[in-house]
């Protein structure tokens, strides 16, 4: 038993009990603090969710990079089979557009949203410059992110800026933190937008939103935010977030696939905001002399045929993550990704991801050639990713991975420094 399986479970559930003193965790009760110390203690066991044959990856690879591309599910797989073979022999073509509606009532019930206010797009992206180019913009007005979204809004609003005279601000992390405080002193009476990055690719840290909300619409402005690393990874509710949209893919933390994008819209937004690109699929009626009517909910974003086949690996993997329950996965995974910052410090690595944070995600300088570190990753069947020229390594812990995954990258990380 190495280093890592020897620490107590004592350990590992205060870390999982801190996480509710973190804005937007959710709180332990006794009985589910109870639960936690037996989840833990027998966290040694090879499958703590019961889950891994569902991911066949985790026979081959400690597979620690969900927060790059996650691996596809069994189940979903088989719905990737049936959508190919039914596309293949024509035999029920109706199971498109099912399985699309399906998908959406599945993701708006799982994530605190009405049906109606879902669009599914094609990317995360689309979302952004859907908001991006729906907003009234003056010269003058501001939006304001931080240095720890990710790359496409840099590219939107740097466009915006020289486009409609826009000013982009944009605050700079503290002990890896996008503080509150510092985007509350970048907003004024022009901000018409905040968007953030919800969880953040590079180093997990998770916004609290509706503190976030309260700041952009004190001042008349909104809250985007990117979602595609906080979906699937811990139980929300977007109603009770506040924030006005998010988007997020379906191929990181839902174990989906690339090409479905659920698009959450407030419904209070969806009359005025128009589509920044038209098309049949937006049509609810067809009127005389080539005019229509538009459909009147988040669906209108929806403007050509979708790619089906990636709606039909959204729709299983959605029914396949509400089985397992959201709640559980963040309480797992959460924790593990505790146990993985403290084993990182354990070997005088430098954490980029912040303490007590609640997300699967974690960053840390490692000071080794990264090369070599990279070489003796791969040769150990561990799989991650390097940022920042290869000093930063990320790591993600998701449903399917367990104690022995994360000993396996810390394990080889000992022998090195």
């Amino acid at each position: 038993m190495t280093e890592w399986n020897r620490r107590t479970f004592l350990k590992s559930t205060a870390a999982a009990a801190g996480l509710a003193a973190v804005p937007g965790a959710r709180a332990l009760s006794a009985e589910h603090l109870a639960a936690s110390q037996g989840h833990w203690s027998k966290l040694s066991l090879d499958d703590p969710l019961g889950v891994r044959d569902t991911f066949p990856v985790t026979k081959e690879l400690a597979y620690l990079n969900t927060a790059s591309v996650g691996p596809l599910a069994i189940p979903v797989r088989d719905a990737l089979t049936a959508y190919a073979e039914e596309k293949m022999l024509y035999r029920d073509p109706g199971s498109r557009r099912a399985a699309l509606e399906r998908a959406r009532r599945r993701f708006a019930s799982l994530f605190g949203a009405d049906p109606e206010e879902i669009a599914l797009l094609f990317s995360t992206s689309d979302g952004e410059n859907l908001v991006a180019n729906a907003i009234d913009w003056r010269p003058g007005d501001n939006v304001v992110i931080d240095e720890l979204h990710f790359t496409t809004a840099f590219v939107v609003f740097r466009e915006l800026e020289k486009r409609a005279g826009v000013e982009l601000r944009i605050v700079p992390p503290v002990d890896g933190r996008a503080r509150p405080e510092d985007y509350a002193a970048r907003t004024d009476g022009r901000t018409r937008l905040i968007s953030v990055a919800w969880v953040s690719n590079r180093n997990g840290y998770r916004h609290d939103l509706p503190t976030l909300a309260e700041i952009a619409h004190a001042r008349g402005g909104y809250l985007f935010a990117d979602a595609i690393q906080a979906f699937g990874t811990f139980p929300t509710d977007l109603h009770a977030e506040g924030v006005d949209f998010a988007c997020g893919n379906g191929y990181k933390w839902l174990f989906a696939d690339f090409g479905c994008a659920p698009f959450y819209v407030r419904r209070e937004h969806i009359e005025w905001m128009s589509p920044d690109r038209f098309g049949h699929g937006q049509v609810a009626e067809t009127l005389p002399n080539h005019e229509y009517r538009l459909k009147d909910t988040a669906a209108k974003f929806e403007y050509a045929n979708t790619s089906y086949g990636a709606v039909a690996a959204m729709d299983a993997a959605l029914e396949f993550i509400a089985g397992v329950g959201l709640d559980r996965v963040a309480e797992h995974t959460h924790a593990l990704a505790a146990e993985l910052r403290k084993g990182a410090v354990d070997l005088g690595m430098e954490l980029f991801t912040p303490p007590r944070n609640p997300s699967p995600i974690v960053s840390f300088y490692h000071g080794l050639e990264p090369d070599a570190l990279s070489d003796a990753l791969t040769a150990a069947g561990v799989r991650f990713t390097f940022q920042e020229q290869g000093r930063l390594l990320r790591a993600a812990v998701a449903m399917f991975n367990n104690r022995e995954d994360v000993d396996r990258l810390l394990g080889v990380i000992a022998r090195m420094v």
